[in-house]
């Protein structure tokens, strides 16, 4: 059995709505039809499990005309039988999630967990690196993986990206990516920003050992097409992707994870709409679990105080939920906290993620408008970790660490964006 709970709100009868979404969401009826036979149910009903009541609301979260309150809510598990849905994921999606909006008599339905059995692991590929895969190519062990986003997003040439890539790269960065609006528009075509950017990567490599891993944006509605920039990135010696999943869909995911020989940073762009209004769509740990499940190796999260409007507490359950094992410690994508972040918000980073340093703490101006220049801005980051890890103040370690010294009286007041 597949197990989701919804929080539902309405001003009609909970237990009435909750048989009415396991019902609809299944054999699709209501009322017994001849032909819904017992058998018929235990092979594809789904069931209401539990329901617990939550407090009132004044104020629907979705204008209901005609009705009035009290309006009331709650948390309803119902549990789908594995052999109406099978593993496929579409399914699961349309059966357990997709329909369940349109549902007459809800003021609100949020999907807020969901619980796979058995059955699903090994079905799909999930990450081909992870956390260890991710520390391994970038050689980075003991502390975050330190990134940053080649800034301005749109605009550069390839000769003009490739400047501030060498610059990035000498800086001693970890990691570097293309803007998720960067793919390959005609000014910087994708073949042509590999041709500039790949022989600073791999130069450096050879003089130091270090190879900065560059995350190229390869997105594309024609899985065809997002093949081929794949194989121009690995082809030219690069190790990984930007992939913005909600536009390439979990066909186009599929489709790339089965192929891939890149790590896959995923950019949740459009996630928002999903998960804004707090009475509709889904919380983070549901939606998250697709896209491990389909094979995201690296997983953006915003961060935080970061720059859009998630909240902190957002992001700490989104890190959590992206850390937390599905079946196995192996299926678990790597964090990435980003969205104007810069060492500023290490400590609290370091304090609310359970002190762990399994994540890529990315930071674009952050790093590249220091204003001492780009090394100067990723050493601010690193001694920010090192204050946060042995718990020293970030205006204490300052005083003997110019870098941070210097961040501080730049992005203290929130510009780091």
């Amino acid at each position: 059995m597949i197990v989701f709970t919804y929080r539902i709100e309405t001003a009609g009868n909970i237990e009435v709505l909750a048989a009415k979404i396991a019902s609809d969401q299944s054999t699709g009826t209501f009322v017994a039809l001849p032909g819904e036979t017992e058998e018929l149910k235990a092979r594809a009903a789904a069931r209401v499990l539990d329901i617990r009541t939550l407090g009132p609301l004044d104020v629907p979260s979705i204008p209901a005309p005609g009705e009035r309150g009290p309006f009331k809510r709650a948390d309803v598990d119902i549990g789908f039988p594995l052999d109406a849905i099978a593993t496929d994921l579409s399914a699961l999606m349309t059966i357990a999630i997709g329909g369940t909006y349109s549902i007459k008599g809800l003021t609100g339905i949020r999907v807020m967990d969901m619980k796979l059995p058995e059955e699903f692991r090994g079905a799909h590929p999930g990450p081909q690196f992870g956390v260890e895969g991710s520390r391994r190519l970038t050689g980075v062990k003991g502390r975050p993986i330190i990134g940053t986003i080649v800034k301005p997003a749109l605009g550069l040439r390839p000769e003009e990206t490739a400047a501030v890539v060498k610059e990035l790269v000498q800086s001693g960065v970890d990691f570097i990516k293309d803007d998720e609006k960067l793919m390959s528009p005609a000014y910087s075509p994708l073949a042509e920003r590999i041709k500039a950017i790949m022989p600073i990567i791999l130069d450096h490599e050879q003089k130091t050992g270090k190879k900065v891993m560059y995350a190229f944006g390869i997105s594309h509605a024609d899985p065809d097409e997002m093949m081929r920039n794949h194989d121009l990135v690995a082809e030219a010696g690069g190790n990984c992707a930007v992939v913005n999943i909600n536009s390439i869909g979990f066909g186009g995911m599929a489709f790339l994870r089965k192929r891939s020989r890149l790590v896959i940073h995923a950019h949740r762009n459009g996630w928002d709409i999903l998960t804004r209004h707090p009475g509709l769509g889904m919380e983070f740990k549901v939606w998250q679990q697709f896209w491990r499940l389909l094979g995201v190796d690296q997983f953006q999260i915003n961060g935080i105080r970061a720059k859009y409007w998630e909240p902190d507490e957002s992001f700490v359950a989104s890190f959590k939920a992206i850390s937390t094992p599905i079946f196995s410690p192996g299926d678990c994508a790597l964090p990435v906290a980003c969205s104007g972040q810069w060492g500023g918000q290490a400590p609290e980073t370091y304090q609310r993620t359970g002190r762990t340093l399994d994540l890529m703490y990315l930071c674009g101006g952050g790093v590249v408008s220091h204003p001492d220049g780009p090394a100067a801005g990723v050493r601010a980051v690193q001694q920010a970790w090192e204050a946060a890890v042995q718990d020293i103040p970030l205006d204490e370690y300052a005083r003997t660490h110019l870098e941070l010294r210097h961040a501080i009286d730049k992005f203290a007041e929130g510009k780091a964006a």
